[in-house]
């Protein structure tokens, strides 16, 4: 059982790697390690572990850690008694991506607003036909899509700077 769960992390972790290399723009191993200090949870992941479970060299873990860190998307926490640092995901990563994420969905929406209000004034001005005058249902349904989105992802921000729930 044990090693299922091994064999099923680490796939996620090549799978979780391979989108975070893309939507943050990381290295294959900085992604990799990112990716394994999310599946690891608030116990946190330590240098060693890394090293041994991912198969790269200690210089290379330490590089993309230290990157990592530089970037805030991950930080760490000791334990007393225990010299060895226990790397955990940064909350405040998370934050920011949502933040970024509400922000592209308002330049979206802020774009099909004008769109529709463009094709508005031409149905109301210019076209006489009805057959030629252009549907704005889309429009409407895409922002209303939107403003739910966002609406969503907002309130999930809220409970996790509210600390709510931890990751």
């Amino acid at each position: 059982m044990k090693q299922n769960i091994c064999k099923k992390k680490m796939a996620l972790v090549e799978k979780l790697g391979v989108h975070l290399e893309d939507r943050e723009q990381l290295a294959p191993v900085a992604a990799r390690i990112l990716a394994y200090i999310i599946l690891t949870g608030k116990k946190g992941s330590t240098f060693e572990d890394m090293v041994t479970i991912l198969c790269a060299s200690k210089s290379t873990i330490s590089t993309h850690l230290n990157h990592l860190q530089d970037l805030n998307k991950i930080q760490y926490f000791t334990k007393t008694g225990d010299r060895k640092k226990y790397f955990i995901i940064n909350k405040g990563m998370v934050v920011h991506h949502i933040d970024s994420m509400v922000n592209k969905w308002k330049e979206e929406r802020e774009i099909h607003l004008e769109l529709k209000n463009y094709k508005e004034t031409i149905n109301n001005n210019k076209i006489e036909n009805e057959d030629e005058k252009f549907d704005l249902s889309f429009h409407d349904d895409y922002i209303k899509f939107i403003n739910g989105a966002i609406a969503s992802v907002q309130e999930l921000r809220t409970k996790l700077a509210d600390n709510k729930f931890n990751i």
